[in-house]
């Protein structure tokens, strides 16, 4: 018979590639998982990993059954929300994946007031920078920048029309002056952002209906927008940045808008569920809340 701790640890593995990973996830011992994997192997009579001491991946087997499974544990959750009273209909766990600077400084706020309001929901909520797979991560929805190329999973629309902007400290203005021209930011040090290991040095802007894609360069640069928020505040350089992630900063004068006559790329803000199934009462009540959260602030800086 198969076992649903077992069933679990599975789809957990073949989505981290590692036993070790998921053991750490699940709270248990790595020797654990390894034996939860061969004793569901047994059942199956097939082999569902590949091991070696480097590497840990599917079988053919495995991927194929990869999806039955998937499905075998989601259609139990269905099944265990349909048991729950109608009256207390958010409730559970909600697992979050939501960018660094984005979570900490605006959206905290928001889930804080939305887990008070609903006192018999828990929030996991994990912040990074890495773009989140809402298909094999465990979360049930990720808050992310981009426009939405990718039909495989639902966007629900946050902050359509959100843009990038350029900000600087008033103590960096002070003792560099503050650019004019599009021209005169390559004179400046620019904060820059590493994502997948590369680094976005060339920074899109629009002034007169033109676009320009102006090369920057700077003394430093990290792979976690919170970092370059904080070292922009600090003074140490100019930074490119979501409105929706320096607007307070703007308001409360620790940040102020660089050339203002340009306009930034846009960066448009979604809720993304891998399945519009998974759009349950709770999601549509969060992305409600997070929403009226940008309207207010989506004006012009």
């Amino acid at each position: 018979m198969l076992r649903l701790e077992d069933l679990t640890l599975f789809v957990r593995a073949s989505a981290l590639n590692s036993f070790s990973d998921t053991a750490r996830e699940a709270g248990l011992q790595p020797a654990q998982v390894s034996t939860a994997i061969k004793r569901l192997e047994k059942t199956l009579n097939v082999r569902l990993f590949a091991r070696s001491t480097r590497s840990l991946r599917l079988t053919p087997e495995g991927e194929n059954w990869l999806p039955y499974a998937i499905q075998a544990l989601q259609a139990l959750e269905a099944g265990y929300e349909q048991l729950q009273p109608a009256s207390d209909e958010v409730r559970g766990v909600l697992q979050i994946a939501v960018p660094s600077d984005l979570g900490r400084n605006l959206l905290l706020s928001v889930f804080q007031d939305f887990r008070r309001q609903h006192p018999a929901l828990q929030l996991k909520i994990l912040f990074s920078d890495r773009i989140a797979d809402v298909f094999k991560d465990p979360v049930d929805v990720a808050f992310r920048y981009g426009i939405n190329e990718d039909a495989s999973y639902v966007a629900l629309p946050l902050a359509p029309n959100n843009r990038r902007v350029l900000v600087a400290a008033p103590s960096y203005i002070e003792r560099h002056g503050e650019p004019k021209t599009l021209t005169d930011l390559a004179h400046h040090n620019a904060l820059t952002y590493i994502l997948r290991g590369r680094v976005f040095d060339k920074w899109t802007l629009v002034q007169d209906g033109n676009m320009h894609h102006i090369a920057v360069k700077g003394s430093m640069m990290s792979d976690d927008a919170e970092v370059i928020r904080r070292l922009a505040i600090e003074g140490e350089g100019i930074a490119f940045k979501s409105w929706l992630d320096v607007s307070e900063d703007v308001s409360a004068g620790r940040l102020k808008v660089l050339l203002p006559q340009t306009q930034g790329d846009v960066v448009p803000l979604n809720l993304i569920c891998p399945h519009r199934k998974q759009l349950s009462a709770t999601v549509r009540l969060l992305h409600k809340a997070v929403k009226q959260r940008c309207d207010a602030l989506l004006q012009s800086p």
